[in-house]
């Protein structure tokens, strides 16, 4: 503590900026409100106090123009905070060209993230400076909520689906991160930190220590020990939808049903192969539940993208 006072947390992402001048508007706008009201309260104390000589003969029952002015005024300023409101959401919710990928398992209690390039981190999350970064996140247990207060982002990490969040830090440093969803005993205890890093630095961090293998290998890997090659592959004896392609393209359902092939389709097809089964194919993959974690799962649907992609990223926050 250096005994300065500070309104507002660190700012350190395009979103902060964006938010705190809502929010900052918000605050003005009630406060201008209130103080019109104590105006109109005071002007009347003042001038039908006890003893003044004001006419208080047939008071007005009603004013068509006050009416409309209280009721038109409100609803404007509503429309218009939501439609502001709605822009700046819209904006974190876009998909980005080129935005770093890391994917994000929580459990009780901690965060597991891992790079493209098989580098796992715990608890910690390197991200380059002004370079957009997009998360994939799911959780093994319970349902815990990503917040980094310094970028005012916060998701919630629920089990059982692929939700998004993006971001772009704009000032080096570190950030503090925190669980923002009781998620049991040791629920405070679950905290982490965000390292902002100059391009160059980052290159160089990311590509000292790299995992084992690129998750993308990692889930190629996983697909031949699985024995989805056996039936997905272009020679396969069984009669099984192509892959390659996959993630993105428009599926029709033996119920004539279309969904897109997202991140989510991809996991309900793994554990829940009967789900939704792809029109013209007979019902006969087995389900991998307990066969694989969420890691396991994810890599899959990285060595899947690298297949390339119909309509660009998978829509993985969509809820199925």
């Amino acid at each position: 503590m250096n005994g300065t006072f500070q309104l507002l947390p660190d700012s350190a992402s395009l979103a902060a900026g964006r938010y705190d001048t809502l929010m900052l508007s918000l605050t003005a706008l009630l406060c201008v409100v209130a103080l019109a009201v104590l105006c109109v309260m005071a002007g009347f104390v003042i001038r039908y106090r006890e003893h003044r000589q004001a006419d208080r003969h047939r008071p007005p029952l009603s004013s068509a123009p006050l009416e409309i002015a209280w009721t038109v005024t409100p609803l404007l300023i509503f429309l218009g905070i939501f439609a502001w409101a709605a822009h700046d959401y819209t904006l974190l919710a876009r998909e980005t060209a080129g935005a770093v990928p890391v994917t994000v398992v929580a459990r009780q209690w901690m965060w597991k993230l891992e790079h493209a390039n098989g580098k796992r981190e715990i608890n910690e999350l390197h991200v380059p400076l002004g370079q957009a970064v997009e998360l994939t996140m799911t959780s093994q247990d319970v349902i815990h909520s990503f917040y980094v207060p310094a970028f005012r982002i916060k998701q919630d990490v629920v089990p059982g689906r692929y939700t998004m969040l993006r971001f772009t830090a704009t000032r080096a440093g570190e950030y503090r991160l925190f669980c923002a969803e009781y998620c049991g005993t040791d629920h405070a205890a679950m905290q982490g930190r965000i390292v902002v890093m100059p391009p160059a630095a980052f290159a160089q961090w990311l590509g000292a220590s790299t995992g084992p293998e690129t998750t993308t290998a990692r889930g190629r890997a996983l697909f031949q020990q699985l024995g989805c090659a056996a039936c997905h592959d272009a020679g396969a004896t069984v009669q099984a939808p192509p892959l390659d392609g996959l993630l993105g393209r428009t599926v029709t359902l033996q119920d004539s049903r279309t969904v897109t092939a997202d991140a989510a389709y991809v996991r309900d097809a793994m554990l829940d192969p009967r789900k939704d089964v792809v029109a013209g194919y007979a019902p006969i993959m087995p389900t991998y539940q307990g066969q694989v974690d969420e890691e396991d799962i994810l890599a899959i649907i990285a060595y899947l993208r690298a297949t390339g992609t119909t309509t660009g990223a998978p829509h993985a926050d969509r809820n199925r």
